[in-house]
């Protein structure tokens, strides 16, 4: 079974993996079972009951009881066992253990942000304790998104205006893949994000150290590390190619016209408007798609991505 886990499906790493890897195993299986049952069945029947002659004549069989009963109740037994196992395995994903660690999730076209109970923000990364329950509250800021991590088996529909949560425990350190499922704009498929699970003491020192800003970097450098992890790049370009939303290249002190006929100046008024209302003024021939980073950026972190533009002749 662990061969056939590691040729159909990702690595396991949470402890809830195997129950679900489990009924997704049964699945299959009784289905090829029933497949070939059915197949050959089939095949056999087809065979015995061919016409011999021209004066075969196929009787007529009204109904066989025993056969009726056989062939609902074995089914009927097939699903009960699929939505009892299933809604068990639903229930143990919702009920979230009293200890563990909460993190809310905030879905937006097209990042992930994360807030910790130390009111740290992180985009696109996801850092969590090894053995340790993580709970994710989860809400979106515009349209349905879909939180899904292969390698612990979990999904959960992310929606506007509402919570929804789910849990998992990693069962060892490393790095995993997030997507959003649910299709959700035009850069759906870069809407992912990486979890990052740390010993429990290295994800002290991560929360303790995450807002740090190295001094010693010029505030350019700064800037460019922050465009580069606040998802900014999914959208943007630096080469001056079109994408989702404005190129950075030859953005500053550029003029630029907006949908209204409105023509600004990109300066440092107009870029951190851009960042803190994006739906404030939109730029011609794009959508009213950027969501906003009000919350999520300090001013000191605007002031650095500011100077990192202004390096992108």
């Amino acid at each position: 079974m662990n061969r056939l886990t590691e040729f159909m499906l990702p690595p396991a790493k949470s402890t809830t993996a195997g129950e679900v890897d489990a009924l997704f195993h049964f699945i299959n299986v009784t289905s090829i079972i029933l497949l070939a049952g059915i197949t050959f069945t089939i095949i056999y029947f087809a065979w015995k009951y061919r016409r011999r002659s021209e004066d075969d004549v196929t009787p007529v069989i009204t109904h066989n009881s025993k056969l009726e009963i056989t062939w609902s109740v074995i089914p009927l037994i097939l699903v009960m066992i699929v939505f009892g196992w299933g809604l068990s395995g639903y229930m143990n994903l919702t009920t979230a253990p009293d200890d563990a660690y909460e993190v809310r999730v905030v879905a937006k076209s097209w990042l992930w942000e994360f807030h910790y109970q130390n009111g740290h923000v992180s985009v696109n990364e996801l850092h969590v304790p090894v053995d340790r329950p993580v709970k994710l509250v989860m809400s979106s800021d515009d349209v349905i998104h879909s939180f899904f991590v292969p390698d612990y088996r979990i999904k959960r529909d992310v929606l506007p205006n509402r919570y929804t949560s789910v849990w998992f425990e990693a069962i060892e350190t490393g790095e995993s893949i997030i997507h959003c499922t649910e299709y959700c704009g035009r850069a759906h498929s870069d809407m992912n994000a990486t979890v990052f699970v740390h010993t429990q003491e290295d994800f002290e020192t991560w929360l303790e150290s995450a807002d740090a800003i190295d001094e010693d970097m010029p505030p350019a450098e700064r800037g460019e590390a922050l465009v580069t992890r606040s998802g900014c790049m999914a959208c943007h370009s630096t080469d001056g190619s079109r994408m989702v939303g404005p190129t950075f290249q030859g953005l500053w002190m550029a003029e630029r016209t907006m949908e209204d006929g409105e023509v600004v100046t990109a300066d440092e008024n107009y870029i951190r408007e851009s960042i803190l209302e994006p739906n404030a003024r939109i730029n011609e021939g794009y959508d009213p798609v950027m969501p906003s980073y009000q919350g999520t950026l300090s001013d000191r972190q605007i002031d650095d991505i500011i100077e990192y533009i202004k390096t992108l002749d």
